[in-house]
């Protein structure tokens, strides 16, 4: 393979990528996991920083950079013993010299505005912590982005200024029509005049030198967002809802992030040296389109990172996932190795859409003139038709009911397996024959704002006080009494829901928060019961937005993800005793989730599976972390506990039943079972959702892609799949179907399956890439 690249690091995974071709307008790498793309990060920056010891560096914050960051304090730490030398060796770094940090000159990317710098979800506290003291940088050669050191009218503290943290840039064009406009508006202009400073002293230090970044579901690099000027500098200003929607895990939810303004450098700040090297690195399919249009089209505002194009020594760092729509990939998918039915498949569906002709009115003619159905052998007037055929298969598979089974449905999350595969647990349901189980594997409290708990709270506290709480009348109901009946709670809610009663709905939820917090807390009288209630409350108006709660606080909130769960299965009559809870210690709250450990977190899974002996599991299938990184690591905790389990049964007749929801989808290609989803399917996911899952109706932490609940962008996905498939096997196939279930289906989910054999074999993968980690 011919040297593309000046970088000993990435020589040696361009190398090890098997790309034969790189045709895009910014020279791009790839690796096959999540981990390896922060290691190859890693490695690059420290290649940088030993050549330019007193550079202009600018690194990111956020979720994507956890193994960049851990690799290179690992690599610093080790550098001359035998793992950092093995890991350098591999990577073409084997005699260099440990690069020293401390001369570095450090940019901060952008912040949000305003926002106490002593919070841990601040971006200058973030690099204070990784950055500053994790790499050993000097805070004095450092530009930061401290809201309380930026200069307010009178100086005047941000909160004095805006103290519901609301700025109105309109103040910018028009009068100001009060007193407490003036001071704003004069404000404003004092930002204005920082961030032109800011800028400036960047300009003076000959620009960045190695920029770093992750990119946004729009395309934002920093926070210049689509449609940002590729002439934009350091500037104060409003994001969109995408980006507002991944920062609402940052803020505790998108009623704050929607509101909140945030500080960037700009594009022309982040492109000013010619010579820099910049690298953006992107992790998952789900990046696949914005990573396409980024990298092939020209400089254009709706792909901020186009920009990057006026360097030379631009970079795109991508998993293979993140690469998979470039070009490139695609003709080296049909390049190499043996054609398979998948590929024909592929083609075939995909030459529908590009030429938006349904499968039928294909000719042979369109199929000679596509560079991918062109290729497939023995291409002839029944090619299409071997197609059809083979999606039909796969519909009647979806639609074949499943009897006699042990059925062990699992999600990284609460609602994940609703979303994923919903209308598939319905048909299961149906058939007493079957034992069906549910299995959440975190806790889900990152989920629950402080400010629905504190509104919860307050409800019991009301039906508290008019006697409406009367399981704490029982005479051992702090003893041992909070812990029975869990099932009566699901059953009255669910009753209340029937008959349409608000109260009686509210007061069902009261129950179980109030034995969540008595188990918790360890409450003995209902004295002590007010007390604790009081406290909570006290503690949580206290608390910032996106704060890390007390752990007490964190399994409170967990468990009423747990009622929303029971909530949503028990529509169906599954007992309280099949909805799993398990809890894996890797989920924290931090700003990195660990990674999965053996006994803690393989093992509990493992134990499960032995207990219930399902012969049918499902999983999310996330393995490049498309959606958040928990995803990715409760798969690794499910392969590891599969593989052991292989060990101890036969497993043969086991089946593996892989889903993807709103954050990973597959092509019909990959999937195995076509699952109908009827306007009763949609219906009844959308009446569980909402009276169900009642911390996530207002949609405090939304899709990207979707301004409302989970639900409605599920059904989105599952209409879209349906026009997928309609376009090969044309709408008459499905309104003019002899079978019932065909005519009416107004949605496709999309489904894996493998043996125990096949998914190990995948997991073996997940499994390498744990065991490569070296902290």
């Amino acid at each position: 393979m011919k040297t593309l690249f000046t970088s000993k690091v990435e020589q040696a995974f361009h190398e090890l990528s098997g790309v034969q071709e790189i045709t895009a307008k910014i020279p791009y790498v790839t690796v096959d996991n999540f981990p390896k793309l922060g290691l190859m990060t890693s490695l690059r920056f420290l290649e940088w920083a030993e050549q330019n010891p007193q550079g202009v560096i600018s690194l990111p914050t956020g979720k994507t950079p956890e193994y960049f960051i851990k690799y290179t304090q690992f690599l610093l730490e080790n550098w001359n013993k035998p793992k950092g030398i093995e890991i350098r060796s591999q990577y073409g770094l084997g005699n260099m010299a440990k690069p020293d940090l401390s001369g570095l000159q450090f940019v901060q990317i952008d912040e949000f505005y305003p926002i106490d710098p002593r919070q841990h979800n601040s971006f200058y506290n973030y690099v204070m912590k990784y950055y500053i003291e994790g790499f050993g940088l000097e805070k004095s050669n450092s530009l930061l982005i401290n809201s309380e050191e930026i200069p307010l009218v009178d100086n005047k503290h941000f909160l004095e200024v805006f103290p519901d943290y609301n700025i109105d840039l309109s103040l910018r064009y028009r009068e100001a029509t009060s007193v407490v406009e003036e001071m704003q508006q004069k404000s404003i202009f004092m930002i204005d005049n920082w961030c032109t400073s800011y800028e400036q002293k960047i300009r003076d230090k000959g620009g960045i030198g190695f920029f770093l970044g992750g990119i946004g579901p729009d395309g934002h690099i920093a926070f210049n967002t689509r449609g940002s000027d590729h002439f934009s500098t350091t500037r104060l200003t409003k994001t969109n809802f995408e980006t507002q929607a991944v920062a609402a895990g940052d803020l505790g939810g998108i009623e704050v992030s929607r509101n909140r303004l945030v500080i960037t450098i700009g594009l022309d700040t982040i492109t000013h040296d010619p010579n820099a090297v910049s690298i953006i690195f992107a992790a998952g399919e789900a990046k696949a389109d914005i990573v396409k249009g980024s990298l092939e089209s020209e400089p254009d505002a709706i792909y901020p990172a186009s920009v990057l194009q006026r360097q030379k020594n631009s970079r795109f760092y991508l998993t293979t996932g993140a690469a998979c729509k470039l070009t490139d990939s695609v003709n080296q998918f049909y390049k190499t190795g043996d054609w398979t039915k998948a590929k024909s498949e592929r083609a075939v569906i995909d030459l529908c859409q590009k030429i938006n002709k349904y499968g039928h009115h294909l000719t042979l003619e369109d199929l000679k003139a596509d560079p991918y159905t062109s290729q497939i052998p023995d291409l002839n007037e029944g090619t299409v038709q071997t197609v059809i055929d083979s999606i039909k298969k796969k519909l009647e598979k979806g639609m074949k009911p499943d009897t006699n089974e042990v059925i062990y449905h699992t999600g990284p999350h609460h609602d994940d397996i609703m979303l994923g595969i919903m209308p598939y647990t319905n048909r299961q349901m149906r058939s007493a024959t079957n034992d069906v189980h549910f299995s959440v594997l975190t806790s889900g409290f990152t989920a629950v704002t402080n400010g629905f708990v504190i509104g919860v709270l307050k409800e019991c506290q009301e039906f508290i006080a008019k006697g409406e709480i009367q399981m704490l009348e029982y005479p051992d109901f702090f003893e041992v009494g909070f812990s029975k009946k869990w099932d009566k709670d699901v059953y009255h809610f669910l009753n209340s829901v029937a008959a349409r009663n608000q109260n009686g709905k509210r007061r069902g939820l009261c129950h179980r928060v109030i034995r969540a917090i008595v188990e918790t807390w360890k409450v003995n009288s209902k004295e002590h019961l007010n007390e604790t209630i009081a406290f909570i409350i006290a503690d949580l108006e206290s608390s910032y937005d996106g704060g890390k709660n007390s752990p007490e606080v964190q399994k409170m909130k967990g468990m009423i993800r747990e009622f929303e769960e029971e909530l949503v299965w028990a529509h169906f009559g599954t007992p309280v005793k099949n909805v799993h809870h398990l809890r894996l210690g890797f989920y924290k709250g931090d700003v990195f989730t660990e990674t999965p450990e053996k006994n803690r977190d393989m093992l509990p899974v493992l134990e499960e599976f032995r207990k219930y002996k399902p012969t049918i599991i499902s999983l999310a299938m996330d393995p490049e972390g498309s959606g958040p990184d928990t995803h990715y690591k409760v798969l690794q905790a499910i392969a590891g506990a599969v593989k052991e389990w292989k060990e101890e049964e036969d497993l043969s007749k086991l089946r593996i039943v892989g889903y993807r929801n709103v954050w990973f989808k597959y092509h019909p290609s990959e999937a195995d079972s076509i699952v109908p989803v009827s306007l009763n399917a949609l219906d009844v996911m959308e009446n569980s959702f909402t009276e169900s899952y009642l911390s996530q109706v207002n949609a405090s932490f939304p899709s990207y892609e979707y301004d409302g609940k989970f639900n409605e962008l599920t059904q989105k996905v599952w209409v879209q799949q349906l026009k997928q498939i309609q376009l090969l096997l044309g709408k008459n196939f499905f309104y003019e179907n002899s079978h019932p279930l065909v005519r009416a289906t107004h949605g496709l989910v999309y489904i894996k399956e493998m043996n125990a054999e096949e998914f190990v074999a995948m997991a073996q993968d997940l499994e390498k890439a744990v065991e490569e980690n070296p902290f």
